[in-house]
């Protein structure tokens, strides 16, 4: 070939390349602590106020049968935001913070190091990357999020933070420097002013790269805080509880549309992926409410692992519609991939306390990650895939496979619900339906023995007695008024 025309060929390879680097979307994961599935004027609330996220919905997809990979926090957390089922390499319970369920080797204490977070996949997709809020993936250095794929990290490494910091009394951090001033008196208001100064920062380098931000709010998580004002917003409502709740869902909200209003003035609205959901499902002792879902976090019910799940992308994504097929948090990673144009970075080798084995045979029945790329689907380009979903917990167990969902407890005979047509899991098809009741205990017990050998660690025994009552108690009520 001759030099000219190697050269022609050369520049347009780079022109394709910038152009494919510049149409590379923002990803913005917005992520609530404890939320009730009901939670939202747009899924059944009459007496919370959240029009930004309600428009968010309007302009976007609601999926209205999504899932989260546990009903705890940190399980929650690792599944998300690896791609992969955290029971896979033996995050299942809790990190546990009583020095007496601490395992002997402190270095296993936290997400493990060798899976992949999608921050590394994003940073290795040319990314910059930010977390900002709450980590609970480990505390120690080994894990904090600096290392884990994020450029920036502020916020806290526990599970839980109270509302109004001091100077003298906070466990917040901004990478690694511990904080003593505070842009917002309450916490999750300078987490959204956290947000917007990093993204208002651009690229220390000065390089135009897209970005990455996961805005990992503790709200509405306890302790039930609110600032005066935003309480009075609500004191049409006589349950204390759900009236601070549904403050701090307010502030929460009032955080999205900030966030919102930061992408419109830049004109970033139809370059940027925004995705909203919350970890879990509302607990029983809370302000929340789960809505039309029977019981709560720490179960395998609809209401511990069931919950809001928003995508808005203008011009990708189809505007105000809902999307009924189940779901999952494992999709994120392979559908911001997919708009990244980048493929998962490959999988580690085992680590000592894994079953080498297992993981290879987890791999061959389920691929190395877990997830499917939405965007054919919310497009339309794809029919919605059978899926089945997996959950363990403090002895409990569960597949949901197509519409038929196994639920498996330590302390009451196995249950068959069909969440799709009765999400308050009212009518107990265990009886009346032996094949499927076969079916669902092949595929669980099959990937149960594909699990690492033991869980890394577990939370208190007493929660499984919590969750126990919670199944006994908890049904689906009416919003707490």
């Amino acid at each position: 070939m001759k030099k000219p025309i190697l050269l022609l060929f050369l520049l347009l390879a780079l022109g394709l390349g910038a152009h494919a680097a510049e149409s590379r979307p923002n990803i913005i994961l917005i992520l609530a602590d404890d939320m009730g599935y009901g939670d939202l004027g747009c899924n059944g609330s009459t007496l919370l106020k959240t029009p930004h996220l309600d428009q968010l919905a309007a302009g976007g997809i609601f999926c209205r049968q999504a899932y989260v990979t546990s009903s705890v926090c940190s399980p929650s957390r690792a599944g998300l935001i690896t791609g992969r089922d955290p029971r896979r390499f033996g995050h299942e319970g809790n990190l546990n913070e009583d020095s007496e369920y601490y395992p002997t080797r402190p270095d296993l204490l936290g997400l493990p190091t060798h899976e992949h977070t999608l921050g590394d996949h994003l940073k290795a997709a040319g990314y910059r990357t930010a977390l900002i809020g709450k980590w609970h993936l480990g505390d120690s250095a080994g894990f904090h999020p600096k290392r884990r794929g994020f450029d920036y990290f502020c916020g806290m490494l526990h599970g839980s933070h109270p509302y109004f910091p001091t100077a003298a009394k906070n466990e917040l951090e901004r990478n690694g420097q511990k904080l003593s001033e505070f842009s917002s008196p309450y916490l999750t208001d300078f987490f959204t002013d956290e947000a917007i100064r990093w993204m208002d920062g651009g690229d220390p380098a000065g390089v135009q790269k897209p970005f990455f931000l996961f805005l990992s709010y503790n709200a509405p998580h306890g302790p039930l805080e609110a600032t005066a004002e935003d309480l009075e917003r609500f004191s049409h409502i006589t349950d204390k509880k759900r009236r601070t709740y549904a403050a701090m869902m307010y502030a929460l909200d009032r955080g999205v549309g900030r966030v919102m209003d930061w992408l419109k003035q830049g004109n970033k609205v139809s370059d940027t992926l925004v995705v909203f959901l919350s970890d879990n499902g509302g607990p029983s002792n809370g302000g929340s409410w789960n809505g039309i879902l029977s019981g709560a976090k720490g179960t395998l019910l609809e209401g511990g692992v069931r919950v809001p799940m928003i995508w808005s992308w203008p011009g990708k994504v189809p505007a105000g519609q809902y999307y009924d097929a189940p779901v999952s948090s494992l999709d994120l990673l392979p559908t911001f991939l997919a708009a990244a144009g980048a493929k998962p970075l490959p999988l580690a080798p085992a680590k000592t306390y894994e079953d080498a084995g297992n993981r290879s045979r987890a791999t061959q029945l389920y691929g190395a990650y877990d997830g499917v790329n939405l965007q054919p689907v919310f497009s339309n380009a794809a029919t919605a895939p059978e899926r089945t979903l997996f959950w363990r917990l403090q002895g409990q167990a569960a597949v949901l496979h197509g519409t038929d969902k196994l639920i498996v407890l330590s302390h009451r005979p196995p249950q068959l619900f069909r969440p799709k047509g009765d999400p308050g899991e009212r009518h107990d098809l265990a009886a009346h339906a032996p094949e499927a009741m076969r079916d669902l205990f092949r595929r669980l017990g099959e990937w149960e023995s594909t699990l690492a050998t033991v869980p890394l660690w577990d939370s208190s025994p007493r929660y499984a007695g919590k969750s126990a009552e919670t199944y006994d108690t908890f049904a689906a009520r009416p919003e707490p008024r």
